[in-house]
């Protein structure tokens, strides 16, 4: 099986990367069932883009305040990755709600003195 990934490739040479990865189908005898070799460390399940891509993308929409229009632009002049800017809204809507819990620290009320 093939799978082709969008990478924005080498950050100092700014040369994006097409990826063509080949991954085996296996099959248990035990369960007999078909399963796919693990491709999560390269980019998320049914993805066409790279961890690298999507993580990029949503630093450009939530920490620089870009809207998403501006960041797919900002990736296609940029990195010559064409991510489609609904995309990139899916990737910020998502990472609020499966996103890693933030910490929420415990004010004390006891003042001082």
């Amino acid at each position: 099986m093939q799978r082709t990934l969008h990478d924005v490739g080498d950050l100092v040479s700014g040369r994006p990367r097409e990826l063509h990865l080949t991954y085996s189908q296996h099959y248990c005898c035990k369960c007999h069932r078909y399963f796919n070799a693990d491709t999560s460390d390269l980019a998320p399940p049914k993805s066409h883009y790279t961890h690298r891509i999507v993580t990029l993308a949503v630093r450009l929409v939530v920490e620089d305040g870009l809207p998403y229009r501006t960041a797919s632009w900002h990736l296609w002049r940029d990195h010559r990755v064409f991510v489609p800017y609904a995309t990139i809204q899916n990737w910020v809507e998502a990472g609020g709600k499966k996103g890693r819990a933030t910490r929420q620290r415990k004010i004390s009320r006891r003042r001082a003195g």
